[in-house]
């Protein structure tokens, strides 16, 4: 059922100062939005904390401890080349000094903690970009859907992979045709991505089906789609070369509050969507509303990089249109 806000009697007051019974309609605003939080499920508003800096570790050698290191960056990052980046080399080096603690891991395994601000703070002094820690949960999908064997030496494969490049995912079988056969559009697969609590989905469609062979890969997110093809490892690696932040200086990476202003939110739905669709922009840590009149909501949105790099991560999307581009604040037409 599909609830929607009284707006005309607020319409009318957008452009002067506020009576009483537009603050009413306002009220009403947050009232309603506050209610359909309160009923959507979790998965839909926070990404999902990865324990990047969290590391298996055989034994508490230096040895031990820089290859953990090298693991932690890679995650920390999203990039393979971490591992020897000579930038991070230093960090490397003196592995044991960002050891914060050793606990048993879930297995039973010895896991190195290292401090996560420390290892930040010397990344990011060393030029290089860190992928938040809060990141998309990735449906994965193989069509058609291999038999038994292949399919969990496959899922085993894909997860492994996920794991060494901090990639929260789920192999799940789905259907992604509909009852004649036709392969469901994306803003389909969507939804049925956040009816299993998955923010995105990664389809990989092979004739054989065999984990060994070439596959065809498509990621749907929330603002564009994109193919490529390559082994099972390549379905991961490309999804994480994806969404990590672009390469870039320390300011870069400093966190930023910024203003967006949406017009054409007419519904409790649109709504929920677009602060779906914000919060799920790579770096945007927080999307809460400040203001609403009318059709037009206004959002307080934590990102890192700003309101450049929100904007960039807008760019692809064909949901929001740039209003106005000389405006100090992100101003967006919504399109459901």
């Amino acid at each position: 059922m599909l609830l929607y806000i009284p707006q005309r009697r607020c319409a009318r007051f957008k452009h002067l100062p506020m009576p009483a019974s537009a603050k009413h309609c306002a009220r009403g605003w947050l009232s309603c939005l506050s209610l359909l939080l309160s009923l959507l499920p979790l998965s839909a508003w926070a990404a999902r904390e990865v324990r990047v800096y969290e590391v298996d570790v055989k034994g508490e050698t230096t040895t031990a401890l820089q290859e953990a290191m090298r693991q932690a960056l890679v995650r920390a990052t999203g990039r393979r080349e971490s591992a020897n980046d000579p930038a991070l080399a230093s960090l490397i080096e003196d592995a044991p000094k960002y050891v914060k603690s050793y606990s048993p891991g879930p297995r039973g395994e010895t896991q190195v903690i290292f401090d996560a601000v420390a290892v930040e703070r010397s990344i990011v002094a060393a030029g290089r970009s860190v992928w938040d820690s809060g990141r998309p949960f990735t449906l994965v999908v193989l069509y058609p859907p291999p038999n038994h064997a292949d399919g969990d030496a496959a899922r085993g494969a894909l997860e492994q992979e996920a794991a060494s490049r901090g990639l929260l995912i789920s192999v799940i079988p789905l259907a992604i045709v509909d009852a004649n056969g036709a392969e469901l559009g994306r803003e389909a697969l969507l939804a049925m991505a956040q009816r299993y609590g998955g923010d995105e989905m990664l389809i990989g469609r092979s004739d054989t089906g065999a984990p060994a062979g070439q596959w065809q890969w498509t990621l749907y997110t929330s603002f564009s789609s994109e193919s490529w093809s390559g082994p099972l490892a390549a379905g991961i690696d490309k999804t994480v070369d994806l969404l990590v932040p672009a390469q870039g200086a320390s300011l870069a990476q400093a966190e930023a509050k910024v203003s967006v202003e949406v017009d054409g939110v007419g519904s409790l739905t649109d709504y929920a969507n677009v602060q779906r669709m914000l919060e799920a922009v790579p770096g945007v840590r927080g999307a809460n509303i400040a203001r609403a009149a009318g059709n037009t909501i206004t959002f307080d949105v934590t990102a890192r990089g700003g309101s450049d790099a929100l904007d960039r991560g807008l760019t692809g999307s064909a949901h929001f249109v740039r209003a106005d581009t000389s405006h100090a604040n992100l101003l967006y037409q919504y399109n459901p």
